[in-house]
């Protein structure tokens, strides 16, 4: 009786039911189900320690199991949350987790709100409508998810108005934080929607919102959830402790620290993943009149963090052994209104002392002079037949000549660091988008095609584009990263919530669907431990998130 006594206080008293006393090598484990489907695959079981920043989640395999490693998960009372799409947790939603380990078995129930579970790639999946007049909507994800259009009651005419309005937000903007363009620019007078078609666009989403209607007019269309090997993986999420953080690009170190770059604000902080502490270390505010917050953020051959420092105009690099911050602005005859400084990159420094930086907004081309302190304007990328270019992403070769990765239209490019000419090519899918991407060691130049919805691909020696697209539509990828030797390319989704992971030898690609809504932007693989593993930040979710898979 004391046995069977001990045994039923480790487990969850009316949700979950204790099963065969945990295995030695789990912490907390059990089985997944429902009455409408039994054993469960795919369902995501996440645990958090009360008091805790730092959430794990696991994924129940082809029989409903679920299983927390030891290691993962401190004797202590946790909460306990899931992720199935059409399903919620019933009942009671903690569990404790004793030193020996745990047994607990999870019940699901229907979902009476299914409608809010919806990722924003699932809604324009069940949104009626061609997916031309449907391209429009993935640039809103920037500041928020899709659920907040359609689930609006605006007409026509307000729509419209909501299209003038939102173009004069900076894109460093969320619902809770709003940030103005200096108006003036050019860039402060576009619509968030081109006014080609803001009237069809304004149409459209009339016709497929709530103005008209206390319900959706449509059936609702979910991904399934995850099977096989999609399944093999542990999430831990870090939160950060500034609720506003909008962490954009995360980098580790050497340490095994993560870094990220406040999208928002004047901060760029480091995590220590073994303890979950964060330390913000403040930017120099280089113009106060205009929004706040960096984006690109890389490391310098030593080792140091450099961030583009977007609307404050320049760069800022972080020692990181003193933690000394040292500003570089732009010369402000250079600056307009709407200057962004959005990418900046050392990577190769060391081979001419000279660091790459862009103005998204004049398309201008700048280096920084490591002896002189000063920056040099290249001005726009032009080919030798005249051809311009202009980038997002901006990463170097091994000689430091700078690729760039035209956003707007279908187009790579780069420019040659010693003759400044440049040269051009076009990706194989029509309006690609191409975002931001990394070289792997062989040279290789692989970045995201956001409306192509692949990865892509150039090999400089043979000047050729390979893609491969992802097999959940409407992921519209951000950033990728290949690994050591490019056996493997990761990116991650804006509005999926899901990461994704190419063999490069077999063009399987596996996605792995992250616990929450997950603004996903630069992806980073660290490859200090057995395999890799990715990092990425929730950019609308104030948290850095690790991603493990098991095989």
């Amino acid at each position: 009786m004391r046995m069977k006594a001990l045994l039923a206080s480790t487990c969850l008293v009316t949700a979950m039911a204790c099963v065969a006393p945990a295995q030695a090598q789990t912490a907390l484990s059990g089985q997944v189900s429902s009455a409408e489907e039994g054993k469960m695959e795919g369902v995501l079981v996440s645990a958090k320690k009360d008091g805790s920043t730092i959430t794990t989640t696991v994924v129940s395999n082809d029989k409903g199991e679920f299983a927390f490693p030891a290691d993962r998960l401190a004797p202590g009372h946790y909460t306990i949350s899931i992720r199935a799409a059409g399903y919620d947790l019933d009942g009671l939603k903690a569990v404790d987790v004793a030193a020996g380990g745990s047994t607990a078995d999870v019940k699901l129930v229907k979902t009476k709100d299914q409608v809010r579970q919806l990722s924003s790639a699932e809604w324009l999946i069940s949104a009626p409508g061609d997916d031309r007049i449907k391209s429009f909507l993935p640039d809103c994800v920037g500041c928020h998810t899709l659920q907040r259009i359609f689930m609006s009651t605006h007409d026509q005419n307000e729509f419209k108005q909501v299209f003038i309005r939102m173009g004069r937000y900076a894109p460093e903007s969320v619902p809770t934080h709003l940030q103005l363009i200096k108006s003036g620019g050019a860039r402060s007078e576009r619509p968030r929607v081109p006014a080609a078609m803001m009237d069809a666009a304004a149409d459209y989403l009339a016709g497929v919102n709530l103005s008209g209607t206390d319900h959706e007019g449509f059936g609702l269309k979910r991904l399934p959830r995850p099977k096989g090997r999609a399944t093999h993986v542990i999430v831990t999420e870090y939160d950060l402790p500034r609720k506003e953080a909008m962490p954009h690009d995360v980098i580790v170190d050497s340490d095994g620290h993560a870094w990220y770059s406040d999208f928002g604000s004047q901060y760029v902080g480091e995590l220590d993943p073994k303890t979950g502490k964060v330390t913000d270390y403040a930017l120099k505010l280089l113009r106060d009149d205009q929004p706040k917050g960096a984006l690109d953020m890389e490391f310098d051959p030593d080792g140091n963090i450099w961030v583009g420092m977007s609307y404050q105009a320049g760069a800022a690099k972080i020692d990181r052994k003193t933690k000394q911050v040292s500003t570089f602005p732009l010369p402000p005859e250079w600056a307009n209104i709407t200057t962004q400084t959005n990418m900046v990159t050392p990577t190769h420094m060391y081979v001419d002392n000279k660091v790459w930086m862009t103005d998204t907004e004049t398309h201008n081309l700048y280096r920084l002079d490591l002896r002189s302190g000063e920056w040099e304007n290249k001005g726009e990328a032009t080919s030798a037949d005249g051809k311009k270019i202009s980038g997002y992403g901006l990463p170097t070769d091994r000689f430091n000549n700078v690729y760039m990765f035209s956003f707007g239209d279908t187009r790579i490019g780069t420019v040659d660091a010693k003759t400044n000419v440049a040269q051009i090519w076009a990706t194989p899918t029509p309006r690609s988008r191409p975002r931001r991407g990394r070289l792997d060691d062989q040279g290789h130049v692989w970045f995201a095609e956001y409306a192509g919805n692949a990865f892509g691909m150039f090999d400089p020696a043979t000047q050729q584009i390979k893609e491969w697209k992802l097999p959940t539509p409407w992921s519209e990828p951000y950033d990728v990263v290949p690994t050591k030797g490019a056996a493997e390319v990761w990116t991650g989704s804006m509005l999926s919530d899901q990461v994704a992971r190419l063999d490069t030898k077999t063009a399987e690609i596996t996605e792995y669907l992250l616990p929450h809504t997950t603004n996903i932007r630069r992806v980073f693989v660290q490859e200090t431990g057995p395999r890799p593993v990715l990092w990425v930040g929730n950019n609308h979710g104030a948290a850095i998130v690790k991603v493990e898979p098991l095989d």
